[in-house]
């Protein structure tokens, strides 16, 4: 049971697990997979707080969320995802731009070129009372009743049952996927459950970048690949290296994000066959690729985005390879 005190409380959001293929059930319910960050949301008195997976106070990240006046309650805690919406879809590349300033007035000049949307899916806690062992329609359906919708915050819409058709639909848009969610479910904090389920219109998988190689050519000036890796049974395996997917401005943003952390020890058991500059295991990127070998690499993988909200720790080898 989680203690008294909750508007001060750092809360681990619930996790999803990743659904084999598309289905239909009276059980779930369907709504979009927001392609943004994670973030938990702490309203008290008219203010607000921002806190992402990795626990850490993002508010001053999005002065234009203030949500005071969007939200009918003296305190709440709603789960969501910031997006940047361009056309009713998100932007996580300008969402990225945003993602890890410090700068004050970089910070605001950004907050009115690219504003962020707070994308409401649930709600946690409600004027004195957790709503955790509540089944997750009445949080849905107390979520509606106090949010009033304008360009600050939304909520994730869904349906019921047709989960095939729904993804399909989700896929023609260019969304990144949907995720299926039991009806009944309680809200399960820190806790990676399947009653919540991914459905992924790529393969995606999230990894530690735990080195590069040296650019060469045109990429003479930054780096030529990134090299991947994530945890089974809390030892690095080298899921091998991502050398496409980065523009300029990216290449030129990564390279002393990965200088600052570079190693003399490796920090995988495998030998590898050209010249490797060693980085800490800290940063996270996801890639997207086509299949995993049966020598855990990743086929064609392309780079995705870097994903500062998730813990390395949490990067595991998908299940099944053994």
């Amino acid at each position: 049971m989680v203690p008294l005190g909750w508007m001060d409380l750092k809360i681990k959001p619930m996790l999803a697990c990743t659904a084999e293929r598309p289905f239909d059930s009276e059980d779930f319910i369907f709504e979009p997979k927001w392609d943004g960050t994670r973030t938990i949301c702490f309203l008290s008195g008219g203010k607000v707080r921002f806190q992402n997976r990795r626990l850490v106070n993002t508010t001053f990240r999005y002065p234009e969320l203030t949500l005071g006046s969007d939200v009918d309650a003296g305190e709440a805690i709603l789960d969501g995802e910031v997006v940047v919406l361009r056309e009713g879809k998100p932007d996580f590349l300008a969402l990225q731009a945003r993602e890890h300033l410090g700068d004050e007035l970089r910070i605001g000049l950004l907050s009115r070129l690219t504003p962020v949307t707070f994308m409401a899916f649930d709600l946690l806690y409600l004027d004195g009372r957790p709503l955790v062992d509540l089944p997750l329609m009445e949080r849905k359906e107390k979520l509606r009743e106090i949010v009033r919708e304008s360009e600050r915050i939304l909520i994730s819409r869904y349906v019921e049952t047709h989960g095939e058709r729904y993804f399909s639909e989700i896929a023609k848009l260019g969304l990144e996927g949907a995720m299926a969610k039991r009806k009944n479910s309680t809200y399960q904090i820190g806790r990676r459950s399947r009653d919540w389920l991914k459905l992924k219109a790529t393969k995606t998988l999230d990894c530690v970048i735990i080195g590069y190689t040296p650019g060469e050519g045109r990429r003479g000036d930054y780096f030529g690949a990134l090299l991947l890796g994530a945890y089974r049974e809390g030892k690095l395996e080298f899921m091998g290296k991502v050398g496409t997917g980065f523009d300029e401005a990216l290449l030129r943003e990564l390279l002393p994000i990965l200088k600052a952390r570079e190693i003399t020890a490796k920090p995988i058991e495998a030998e590898l066959p050209y010249e490797v500059r060693w980085v800490r295991p800290e940063i996270v990127c996801e890639v997207k690729y086509l299949e995993l070998t049966p020598e855990l690499r990743l086929r064609a993988p392309s780079f995705r985005r870097l994903r500062f909200d998730k813990p390395p720790e949490e990067c595991e080898v998908p299940a099944g390879r053994d």
